[in-house]
């Protein structure tokens, strides 16, 4: 049944979500169907969305009536669209496949599905033991209320003390502890940007972020990155011209490209957002997974202390089961947080905290290990791409979680497509696309274990295989001379 309070999505908008859903072919409604199933399937339309009339639709693809028509009736034999008459048709998902909270739908856990949608590391395995002594320590807590709003001291303390190391010197009242990194950065959204204003982000960049950009009724400007990395100037042009009220900035292994911004381009930006007045969020979520020898540069809020709100989590380095994230700030911004988030949560749980101070403790033992694990995977990765789909160029990153593909063709959201087929779920360049584009391309983590990764990329291979016969022309392409 349709949700009265459920959204409606324009014509032009749909069309510009999808992007080159034809990719250079003839439209069919085979394609189309296709590429809307995708949209469904990442989370960009979400369950309930009401979908243009066919007419409507028709006219901004430039399409015929009769193929968007059997589109969506492909779409409603395969249950991710419903229809009745007088109320339209809205997004479904088929039975037996949830939404994720973080768009799209997690794979049924059977074991044949690979999940490469998300860049999820498993626990720690100090874990178990992290827990049981946080346990001990739980007794303590439990004589009071119980309410944190700003989080228990000895963990503001512990991560106050990790930026101070860093060389960015940090109070324990300039931290407020968060559901994770995602909330710290929607609540920075909801007490400085307004309905209608500009926030500046990278291109790609991380998709949730656009979710709780649009979810404030605020509008991403997207600024490219450049020859895998950050274009200084052209940040400083976007800053100038473009007035953004907030930016939102990933230095530390961006997410996907996994590139690091250097030092000088942390100053240079730092300055420009001085000279526009312009606040940042940047986001650390990701620095812990240093894969590198040489170390990161300085935190960016050492370069513009009064300009950088730094939110950073716990579920990359440790467990994002944990749930937990922080920010670090002027400490009278810090206040602000806490007056306006009773109107969102009362603070976070108190004994997750508890397990987090216990695991910060130990915390660069246990980082040692998390970061050998996954050079080894990154490299399991890095060798399976380049023996059995030696087309795809990349840069192997320093840091992160991923690898950015560049598929050689805007084909990025049909293979995503033809790899679910084959079992894999893929994460094509287009969910990383403030606006669209981005089909060159595709994200692969490397969280699982090597065996698992290699039977991955052997799917994709059969996926590429099977999109790459169909002959596809990226129109943008340069004709060879």
């Amino acid at each position: 049944m349709v949700q009265s309070e459920s959204v409606r999505v324009r014509g032009h908008k749909l069309a510009q979500l999808l992007g080159t859903w034809s990719a250079g072919q003839r439209p069919s409604s085979g394609a189309l169907h296709s590429a809307l199933r995708q949209l469904i399937l990442d989370g960009r339309l979400a369950p309930g969305t009401r979908l243009p009339a066919e007419r409507e639709f028709a006219d901004v693809l430039g399409a015929s009536r009769t193929l968007v028509a059997s589109a969506l009736e492909s779409l409603r034999e395969d249950g991710f669209v419903a229809s009745r008459r007088g109320a339209g048709s809205w997004v479904t998902l088929p039975e037996g496949r949830s939404a994720a909270a973080t768009g799209g739908w997690f794979p049924p856990e059977d074991g044949e599905t690979i999940n490469f949608a998300q860049a999820i590391p498993g626990p720690v395995p100090e874990l178990t033991n992290a827990v049981d002594a946080a346990r001990a320590r739980f007794a303590e807590q439990a004589t009071g209320h119980g309410y944190q709003l700003h989080g228990l001291p000895a963990l503001r303390e512990r991560i106050a003390e990790r930026f101070t190391r860093r060389g960015l010197p940090t109070g324990e009242q300039q931290i407020l502890i968060t559901n994770g990194a995602q909330h710290a950065f929607a609540l920075a959204l909801r007490l400085l940007v307004s309905p209608g204003e500009r926030v500046l982000v990278e291109h790609p960049t991380y998709p949730n972020a656009l979710e709780a950009i649009r979810a404030v009724h605020a509008t991403p400007l997207p600024v490219p990155m450049a020859d895998g990395g950050w274009d200084p100037e052209l940040v400083e042009a976007t800053l100038s011209q473009g007035s953004p009220r907030m930016a939102y900035l990933v230095p530390d292994f961006q997410n996907p490209t996994g590139a690091l911004m250097s030092g000088p381009v942390r100053g240079r930006i730092a300055a420009a957002l001085r000279r526009t007045r312009t606040t940042a969020v940047v986001d650390e979520t990701l620095v812990d997974i240093d894969l590198s020898s040489d170390g990161v540069p300085p935190p960016m809020a050492g370069f513009a202390e009064n300009q950088v709100i730094t939110v950073g989590s716990a579920s990359k380095s440790f467990w994002g089961g944990l749930r937990l994230g922080w920010i670090r700030a002027p400490e009278e911004f810090v206040q602000r947080l806490v007056h306006g988030r009773a109107a969102v949560d009362l603070g976070s749980p108190v004994f997750e905290q508890l397990v987090l101070s216990e695991i910060l403790d130990g915390a660069d033992s246990l980082l040692r290990s998390r970061r050998a694990e996954l050079v080894e995977r990154r490299d399991g990765l890095v060798a399976a791409v380049r023996e059995m789909c030696p087309q795809w160029k990349f840069r192997v990153p320093d840091g992160g979680l991923s690898l950015w593909c560049d598929l050689g063709r805007p084909v990025g959201s049909r293979l995503a497509v033809a790899a679910e087929q084959h079992g894999v779920r893929l994460a094509p360049g287009a969910r990383f696309a403030a606006r669209g584009a981005l089909e060159r391309y595709a994200r692969l983590p490397y969280t699982l274990p090597v065996e698992r990764l290699r039977a991955a990329v052997s799917k994709l291979a059969l996926a590429w295989e099977a999109v790459h016969d169909t002959g596809v022309v990226d129109p943008w392409q340069e004709p060879v001379t």
